[in-house]
């Protein structure tokens, strides 16, 4: 295992803060500090795992900045929270068991379906509610005749979470964009808390199965830069026109699908 010096810990800790601003904003921060630490030395599982561990104080940076959007939304969440974690374990356990490269294949694919969801979303969104409306208004209204394909979408994100992570967020905005009749800045609020919800469980996953495996130095640094950049991603996030937003997710994804299929 690598020593952490110094200029190590710069670089980690500016890492973690570049890393929670852009998982506040979009998703993806895993882009920037799972390479950081397979540069300076770390093994990959190693890296994933420590990673994991630090991204999530993070995610309550991310989930304090967007408060105002998330304001009397709890019920949904509370509905969506448990596919994560059940999602998060699964793809934690993956994590440790299955090779490396398992999900390479697959991986991208999802990621471009997601950002076709992000593209063709509003779209989708409207096609949905006029399809859904009477039976939504027998209902009492809200999602819920939408729940079971959203709720194995979270399910489905939250494996991939639990096991890499790497655009999760972009994974749950495309879904969420179809399938919840909320405005992108609410769903990306909500993309905060999920996220957060699936480092956290696999965060404790790895606690209790791969205590060895986790570099406390790394994940304390990466605390601290992402808990700082979690809070500055949310301000500036919230701010973004809701094409702009769309937009950077766009972005973000091609760069993930690169990163994975030519780099990873």
């Amino acid at each position: 295992m690598p020593r952490v010096t110094a200029l190590h810990a710069i670089e980690i800790l500016v890492a973690g803060l570049w890393a929670g601003t852009i998982n506040a904003v979009v998703g993806s921060g895993t882009l920037v500090t799972f390479p950081v630490l397979l540069f300076l030395g770390y093994p990959p599982i190693t890296a994933n795992v420590s990673n994991n561990i630090g991204l999530v104080a993070g995610g309550f940076g991310s989930i304090r900045g967007y408060r105002e959007e998330l304001a009397g939304h709890g019920g949904t969440l509370r509905t969506l929270m448990p596919a994560s974690a059940a999602g998060s374990i699964t793809g934690a356990l993956l994590l440790l068991v299955l090779p490396a490269d398992a999900f390479k294949a697959i991986v991208p694919m999802l990621i471009l379906l997601a950002l076709v969801l992000v593209i063709t979303g509003p779209r989708l969104q409207k096609r949905f509610a006029e399809l859904h409306a009477e039976a939504e208004a027998a209902e009492g209204g809200g999602p819920s005749t939408r729940m079971p394909l959203l709720l194995a979408g979270v399910f489905v994100a939250g494996v991939y979470g639990g096991y890499f992570g790497a655009a999760q967020g972009v994974l749950l905005i495309g879904i969420m964009s179809v399938l919840l009749a909320e405005p992108l800045q609410r769903i990306n609020a909500f993309k905060n808390v999920l996220g957060t919800c699936v480092n956290a469980v696999a965060a404790l996953v790895f606690i209790v199965v791969a205590w060895h495996k986790i570099d406390w130095q790394v994940a304390g640094l990466i605390a601290v830069g992402a808990l700082a950049g979690g809070y500055l991603g949310a301000r500036i996030g919230r701010k973004l026109p809701p094409q702009v937003l769309r937009g950077l997710i766009v972005v973000i994804g091609v760069i993930a699908i690169v990163k994975i299929v030519f780099y990873g």
